[in-house]
């Protein structure tokens, strides 16, 4: 069952929405950079909708980082694109992650993190089926991203605030 949902938002009225990024500085004029690894919804700019995620974010390189805050007010004619954990999202990722490229201003849905993507791997390498992947692959807690893939998703942005963050221990 594909529960994939692929919507142009020239049809849907969405109310604004505050989502967060993580990062080692503050973004206020986010941007698209490309870079030698892939993500799960290939190249963009990556947010949350869960600040504890963001946060998690910033440290991955640094003791210091920032939370950056935004509203999201979806723009008209965007090509829109949400998922849920299943095949759609595993074939979605698994073809970014390969570098292929989508056709998509806006993705939304789970985030394969360093567990899962183990067991992404092993799929995309043929060690397991996506049976297997399914049965061995739990997700331990919510994840959501939601990524801007043009110079037009961007604009449906707007910069409020951010917040340092030091990582304890």
């Amino acid at each position: 069952m594909y529960l994939v949902t692929m919507i142009s938002l020239s049809k849907v009225k969405m109310t604004p929405t505050i989502i967060y990024h993580g990062g080692a500085q503050p973004v206020p004029h986010p941007e698209i950079r490309e870079t030698k690894f892939t993500k799960d919804f290939g190249f963009g700019f990556y947010c949350t909708k869960m600040k504890a995620q963001a946060q998690k974010w910033c440290h991955r390189k640094s003791v210091r980082g920032a939370i950056s805050q935004y509203e999201f007010a979806p723009l008209p004619g965007l090509n829109y694109k949400t998922f849920t954990e299943d095949d759609a999202w595993l074939d979605f990722i698994a073809a970014c992650r390969k570098g292929i490229a989508h056709e998509y201003d806006i993705v939304e849905g789970p985030m394969a993190d360093d567990q899962i993507w183990d067991f992404v791997d092993d799929f995309l390498d043929g060690n397991i089926s996506r049976e297997e992947f399914w049965a061995i692959a739990q997700f331990r807690h919510p994840t959501h991203q939601i990524s801007f893939h043009t110079t037009r998703a961007l604009q449906a942005l707007t910069f409020i605030s951010h917040d340092e963050v030091l990582r304890h221990g």
